[in-house]
């Protein structure tokens, strides 16, 4: 059977944002031994899901490892895809879906953090600010807060506060408030995104409007790192090989290969 993969991105109403997803997914895609491969996205961007699924299809797949471009596993993950995937899917009943998780908790992601923030000081102590997007779904803080425990131990007992710009505590904006009470003079904020975005530029904005006698730095978000790439060509494999019982594989759509 003719295989091929569907990368779903998010997608932003900054034309940035969308060109840095592309990127990434041709960047990773190259990786990838399947012959028909297509980007598209669940929202504020084209082609949509369906259109997606429908290119696939012309070009003779019979069988998609749907891949969702996502850091962390919430609704977006866990209903809006697959949902969506459910209508799409309806003009074809006869193409068989593996639909793979977002990149998750991987060993791979506390390195991502880390290269973000290099070279860290050894002669100065460090904070380090984790601000993930943020979700009512308790898994988002519960994996976040993985990986930080995953940087402490990397670090050998680097100080990291995790929070959230949205629908979370803490919140980022009230984080930032007492940043004075740190006891390091250093603090590193990496944001846990992919991409560029409104997100990116509203820390970007809050902390242009700090004042504090802290050494800021704001690093780069983790969507260039090798090993974010890393994490997401596993994902992409996971499903493609359709391991039913593998942790990266076929958990939240109601239908799998």
């Amino acid at each position: 059977m003719k295989n091929a993969v569907l990368y779903i991105c998010h997608g932003s109403r900054v034309k940035k944002a969308r060109d840095e997803a592309v990127a990434f997914i041709e960047k990773c895609s190259r990786q990838i031994a399947v012959p028909i491969q297509e980007i598209c996205f669940l929202e504020l961007a084209e082609p949509d899901i369906s259109s997606g699924i429908e290119a696939c299809v012309k070009q003779g797949a019979e069988q998609i490892a749907v891949i969702p471009v996502l850091l962390l596993t919430a609704a977006h993950a866990k209903s809006d895809i697959p949902e969506e995937l459910e209508k799409a899917l309806k003009k074809h009943p006869d193409v068989e879906i593996s639909y793979g998780a977002p990149i998750g908790v991987q060993g791979s992601m506390a390195e991502a953090v880390l290269e973000q923030t290099a070279p860290l000081p050894a002669d100065e102590d460090v904070r380090l600010l984790l601000v993930g997007r943020g979700s009512s779904d308790p898994d988002v803080k519960k994996d976040l807060q993985e990986i930080a425990s995953g940087i402490v131990k990397r670090t050998e007992g680097l100080a990291v506060t995790v929070c959230y710009l949205t629908a979370a505590e803490p919140a980022f904006s009230e984080v930032l408030k007492k940043i004075g009470t740190f006891r390091e003079n250093s603090v590193y904020i990496v944001p846990y995104l992919l991409f560029t975005g409104l997100l990116m530029k509203g820390i970007e904005k809050e902390i242009q409007n700090l004042s504090s006698e802290k050494n800021i730095r704001l690093c780069s978000y983790v969507g260039f790192s090798q090993h974010t790439e890393a994490a997401f060509v596993k994902r992409v494999r996971e499903a493609l090989n359709g391991l039913q019982a593998a942790e990266g594989v076929s958990r939240y759509a109601p239908f799998n290969a």
